[in-house]
């Protein structure tokens, strides 16, 4: 049986402070949970129903084994997850200033294992054959990560729904300067169906920042979806049919709003899939982000069918 949802990218553990507003020279407790935006993707995607895999890597090592354990834990298949021996498993600490101060340190060096991810050890077949096939701009930064992912791409043809999450973070670039990345994020759109960022990336893939201009960028680099997300003033989604639906974000009392956006893309994979129309797949991919950005963690905090119906009714998250 094909999957309804494949992802391919990062991978790590969240080490999250469990004091609020305490900066990290002062915080003495810590959380433990699985993180990495294409592995919460498909954490969010499985607390909805769906049927999800990763393809990612990770170091050989205990925190590895916790990552397959907590990947089995969630429903997500690990059957794509393979060690890289002498890199060390990823690890993430964060800062949580509520309501919009959520400093991120990233130690993934001498080199992230879910970078060394090889075109050649790839299951083509099933990459065609799911239903949404999901990467990253992160995917981009280095290879063989590169060149894996548009194989990847080229390979799946875009069959069914491929989505490409711009997800640009210039520490992970050698070189973060925008004229080097844009024309591998240019290739990448050749072969995508969906693309979903925030201002700063549709910027770093097309050039443009103003929204709607950006979504016709996209647009008319080949994506069938444009989906553009404009913080405070909510998200904006333009299709190639002429469509477009403009959300507002739900009101939340926010804790850590990091995981937001991966809940998000694991609502919009679902609401695809069920063949929702446009507007009724942003309030509900809006209401998933909301839930998570009221609690601390990201993967284990992923909303319920439920919970995001229950989010709408009340109109906000209470």
């Amino acid at each position: 049986m094909a999957y309804d949802l494949i992802t391919m990218g990062r991978i790590g553990v969240d080490l999250y402070p469990l004091q609020t507003g305490v900066p990290l020279p002062q915080v003495t407790s810590f959380g433990k949970f699985l993180g990495g935006s294409a592995t919460n993707v498909a954490v969010a995607a499985a607390r909805l129903g769906r049927r999800t895999a990763v393809i990612t890597r990770t170091g050989d090592d205990p925190f590895g084994t916790y990552l397959h354990e907590a990947l089995q834990g969630f429903g997500v298949d690990d059957r794509w997850v393979t060690p890289v021996p002498g890199l060390p498993t990823p690890v993430t600490f964060c800062e949580v200033f509520p309501p919009d101060d959520f400093p991120l340190y990233f130690y993934r060096r001498p080199k992230a294992p879910d970078l060394e991810i090889d075109a050649h050890e790839l299951d083509l077949d099933a990459i065609h054959e799911a239903s949404i096939f999901w990467v990253t701009g992160t995917g981009l930064s280095e290879e063989p990560s590169r060149t894996a992912t548009l194989a990847a791409l080229a390979h799946r043809a875009k069959a069914g729904t491929t989505v490409f999450d711009l997800d640009w973070r210039p520490m992970f670039w050698q070189d973060a300067d925008l004229d080097s990345a844009r024309p591998f994020y240019k290739e990448a759109l050749r072969h995508t169906t969906v693309a979903v960022g925030n201002l700063d990336e549709v910027e770093v893939a097309t050039g443009v920042r103003e929204p709607r201009a950006a979504a016709q960028a996209l647009l008319d680099a080949g994506v069938e979806l444009a989906v553009v997300k404009q913080g405070p003033k909510g998200v904006l989604a333009v299709n190639s049919k002429g469509e477009s639906a403009e959300v507002p974000p739900l009101p939340v009392n926010v804790l850590n709003g990091l995981g937001a956006g991966d809940a998000f893309g694991g609502s919009l994979c679902h609401g695809l899939l069920e063949g929702r129309d446009l507007e009724t797949i942003m309030r509900h991919a809006n209401a998933a982000g909301a839930i998570v950005a009221s609690r601390l963690e990201c993967s284990s905090a992923m909303p319920t069918v439920d919970e995001i119906e229950a989010a709408l009714k009340a109109g906000a998250v209470l």
